[in-house]
């Protein structure tokens, strides 16, 4: 009996160069006027508007700046003033609504803001 020997075969793999770039080519154009891309800008920036919200940037009712400030076990926090400090607590926080309340005089007042219509200071 004849033992066979392996045989390697070493195969040299070059990377080529794509000079049309297809790689980065996400097939046909998008249409940005169509129903469908608005709805998802608009999903884009009102996920984009509750994340500046949540995450602390300072935003402006009438002519006050306020700050959310969220509570360290990571529970709905409360509204803050950069003037007075404590303003009202958070109940609901929402795609595109926050609800808030607070005590006055001993009556528990209601307040509701809009993210659409925030305007968050640089």
């Amino acid at each position: 009996m004849t033992k066979l020997n392996k045989v390697v075969m070493e195969v040299k793999v070059e990377k080529v160069n794509k000079v049309d770039n297809r790689v980065n080519n996400t097939g046909r154009p998008v249409n940005k006027k169509s129903a469908r891309q608005i709805r998802l800008n608009k999903q884009a920036h009102y996920s984009n508007v509750n994340n500046m919200f949540v995450s602390g940037k300072s935003f402006k009712v009438g002519n006050d700046i306020y700050t959310y400030k969220q509570l360290p076990s990571g529970k709905l926090g409360c509204i803050v003033s950069n003037v007075t400090g404590y303003v009202c607590n958070v109940d609901y926080i929402g795609r595109t609504k926050v609800k808030c309340y607070s005590f006055v005089l001993g009556k528990k007042v209601n307040v509701d803001l809009n993210l659409k219509t925030l305007q968050f200071v640089k």
